[in-house]
C-alpha cells in the first residue's frame, strides 16, 4: 500500500491537466484507475475493482500423440492448463520396432513433455502420476502419482476441472488368451521395446552355452509373432535384418538355427492395406525365410510352447519357442471403462464421443485418441430434417436449387456423403437425385429424397487407432479451444436441421495421409493417397524422409538421422545394454 500511497502524494502535488494513469495491482488482481480533473476541493480519485477474468481450468491426461498435440498448438494465455501422465515424455511409437534391434536408440524417439511445454503466452503444469478415476459428477480426476513410495510427501491428489481432455491411449488386447500375460512380449511403449532388445540377445547368449542340444538351441532362436498388422510385419523385418546383418557374425555357431514366424488369425497380412501390399509383403518374407501362418488363431501361450487352431480345419497344433511378442487389437483402460459405467457407456467397447470429440453424455469431457472412437451420427436420422429445411417454399418437394442450398452443410455435417459419392464415382451430390437412366431431375419428394440418401450410411468407418489420426485430433481440439470465444458469436460449423441455428465449429474430419509398411531388406510398402501404391528400396528411403520429418523436435530428428547414419557404418549394437 505504500507504493500506492507514494503516488497518490504524486498526484496531490502536481496538479495540472487532467491525467490518467491505470496500475494493474498485482496483489488484488483488481484494476485501479488515478485521475486529476477539476472538481471541488481540487482532485477525486476513482477506484475501478473490475476482477480480471478467472481461467477455465483445463486437464489433460495423456502425453500421447493427441495429448502432445493439442497442447502443442493451444493459446494457454486463455486456459489454466495441468497435464497429467504416468510418463514425463513423448514417444515416436512409429519407431519402436526399431528400437527393438538397436536401428534407432531409445532416447532418440523420446521428448520430454517439459521440454514441449516450455511457457509461451501463459504456464502449462506437468504432474507425473496416473490417472486412477474421473469423477464427471464434481468434475473432478483422482491420481496417484508413481514415483518411488520411499520419497517423502503423499502419492494420492486430486484435480478440478471445468474442461477435462482424455488421451490416455489404450492398453494391449490379449482378448483373454490363457499365458499371454505371464510369456509374451508387447510394443506399445518405450520400456517394451527395451525389453524386447534384452530378450532377443538372451536368447542368442543362452544358445551358444555349452551342454544343450540342437533342439534346444532351435526353441531358443524360434522368435514368434502374434498378430499380423503393420507393427507385427515390421516388427518381424527388424529382427530379420538385425539376425542376418548383425548377429549372425556375432554367434556364428547358431546362425542357420534362427527363426521367425508371424501368427495372422486373418486370410493376409497388412489386412488393413491394398492387397497389392499384402501379397507383396508375404513373397518377400517367404523369400526372407520368415514363416507367415495365416488363419490361425491362438488358443494359450506357456513359457515354451505355443498353442493355436487352424481355422480352416479345426486341427490343432503347438510349436515351441524362445520369445513370444504380442501384437494385436487394442484395449480398453480401466480409467476409461469405469468412466464409461458412470457416463452410460457400460455396454459399448470403447468410448464414444461426438464428431467434435465431446463424450456423448458428458459435453465438457472430451477424449482422443485410441482410448475413443467417434459416433458419426447417421444421416437418415435426420433426413426428414434436412428435407424440411430444403424445402423453404413447403410444397412438399425439393427443386435442384433448393437442394444446392443445404448440400454445403449435408457434405460437412455428414461426411460419409462425400464417402458415398467416391465409391460411386459421382462428382456432384446432386448427381444423386438423378434418375434411373441418368437424367436430372426435376424435383423430388421426401420418399424419393430417402431413397436417394438411403445407401449413404453404409459407408460410415470406425477410425483407425493409429498415432496419425490421434495428432490430427489433437491439433483439431486445440483450434476448437483457441477459436471458442469467436464462435460464440459466429459459429463456423454447419446449421443444426432440427433445432435451427448453427453449430459452433466445423466437425472433426480426418484426412488420411496414406501408410507405410516396413519390410526389411531396405524396402518398404506405401500406400498414399489417390490411390497411389508403392513398394521397393525407393519407397523405403521416401520413409526415411517422412519419419524424420515428422519427429517432434529437431533434437529427436538430428538423433533419428544419426542413429540411422551409424548403423549403416558401424552395424547394430549387439551388448544386453
Amino acid at each position: 500500500m505504500g507504493f500506492f500511497s507514494y503516488f497518490n502524494r504524486i498526484f496531490h502535488g502536481h496538479p495540472s491537466a487532467s491525467k490518467l494513469f491505470v496500475i494493474c495491482s498485482l496483489s488484488s488482481g483488481g484494476l485501479i484507475a488515478h485521475g486529476d480533473s477539476p472538481s471541488e476541493g481540487g482532485k477525486s480519485i476513482v477506484e475501478l475493482n473490475q476482477k480480471v477474468p478467472v481461467k477455465k481450468r483445463v486437464v489433460v491426461l495423456g502425453t500421447g500423440w493427441a495429448g502432445t498435440s493439442f497442447l502443442k498448438d493451444l493459446d494457454i494465455s486463455s486456459y489454466d492448463v495441468q497435464v497429467v501422465s504416468p510418463r514425463n515424455y513423448f514417444a515416436f511409437t512409429p519407431l519402436l520396432p526399431s528400437v527393438t534391434c538397436g536401428t534407432v536408440e531409445a532416447r532418440s524417439i523420446v521428448e520430454p513433455v517439459r521440454n514441449i511445454i516450455k511457457k509461451r503466452n501463459g504456464e502449462i503444469k506437468f504432474w507425473e502420476a496416473e490417472c486412477l478415476k474421473i469423477d464427471p459428477a464434481n468434475k473432478k480426476v483422482f491420481c496417484r502419482s508413481i514415483i518411488g513410495e520411499n520419497l517423502a510427501g503423499n502419492n494420492e491428489f486430486s484435480l478440478e476441472y471445468d474442461y477435462l481432455v482424455i488421451a490416455i491411449g489404450a492398453q494391449v488386447n490379449t482378448f483373454n488368451t490363457p499365458g499371454v500375460l505371464e510369456h509374451c512380449h508387447f510394443l506399445k511403449e518405450v520400456e517394451d521395446a527395451q525389453r524386447i532388445r534384452r530378450t532377443v540377445i538372451d536368447c542368442f547368449e543362452k544358445s551358444v552355452l555349452p551342454g544343450l542340444t540342437e533342439e534346444e538351441r532351435k526353441t531358443n532362436l524360434h522368435f514368434i509373432i502374434v498378430g499380423g498388422g503393420p507393427t507385427g510385419v515390421e516388427f518381424a523385418a527388424e529382427l530379420h535384418d538385425f539376425v542376418h546383418e548383425d548377429l549372425v557374425n556375432v554367434y556364428p555357431s547358431v546362425k542357420d538355427l534362427v527363426n521367425i514366424t508371424v501368427i495372422q488369425s486373418g486370410d493376409h497380412i497388412l489386412n488393413s492395406f491394398d492387397e497389392r501390399i499384402s501379397t507383396f509383403a508375404e513373397q518377400k518374407f517367404q523369400r526372407d525365410g520368415i514363416k507367415v501362418l495365416t488363419g490361425h488363431r491362438v488358443l494359450s501361450v506357456s513359457d515354451r510352447l505355443i498353442n493355436m487352431r487352424m481355422k480352416a480345419t479345426g486341427n490343432d497344433d503347438s510349436i515351441p519357442h524362445g520369445m513370444v511378442v504380442w501384437s494385436t487389437r487394442v484395449g480398453t483402460r480401466p480409467v476409461v471403462k469405469d468412466f464409461m459405467e458412470q457416463v452410460g457407456q457400460g455396454n459399448r467397447r470403447v468410448l464414444a464421443t461426438d464428431e467434435w470429440l465431446r463424450v456423448k453424455g458428458r459435453e465438457e469431457v472430451y477424449a482422443l485418441g485410441d482410448c475413443a472412437t467417434v459416433d458419426q451420427k447417421k444421416i437418415m436420422e435426420d433426413i426428414s430434417a434436412i428435407f424440411k429445411a430444403a424445402d423453404k417454399d413447403n410444397s412438399g418437394t425439393l427443386t435442384i436449387e433448393e437442394f444446392q442450398d443445404v448440400i454445403e452443410d449435408v457434405t460437412i455435417r455428414y461426411p460419409q456423403v462425400e464417402l458415398y459419392l467416391k465409391s460411386k464415382h459421382l462428382f456432384d451430390v446432386a448427381d444423386l437425385l438423378k434418375d434411373a437412366d441418368g437424367n436430372d431431375g426435376v424435383e423430388v419428394d421426401i420418399e424419393g429424397f430417402k431413397l436417394a440418401l438411403s445407401h449413404v450410411d453404409a459407408q460410415m468407418k470406425s477410425l483407425p487407432a493409429t498415432a496419425q489420426v490421434a495428432a490430427q485430433q489433437g491439433v483439431y481440439l486445440s483450434r476448437c479451444f483457441n477459436i471458442w470465444e469467436k464462435c460464440k458469436d459466429n459459429p463456423e460449423g454447419p446449421r443444426k436441421f432440427k433445432s435451427g441455428g448453427r453449430h459452433e465449429f466445423r466437425p472433426f474430419r480426418y484426412r488420411h495421409l496414406g501408410q507405410f509398411a516396413p519390410l526389411g531388406g531396405e524396402q518398404a510398402a506405401a500406400e498414399l493417397p489417390g490411390d497411389w501404391v508403392s513398394m521397393g528400396h525407393s519407397t523405403q528411403w521416401l520413409w526415411y524422409s517422412v519419419y524424420a520429418s515428422k519427429q517432434v523436435s529437431w533434437r529427436t530428428r538430428v538423433l533419428v538421422i544419426g542413429d540411422w547414419s551409424r548403423r549403416y557404418i558401424f552395424g547394430r549394437d549387439s551388448s544386453r545394454i
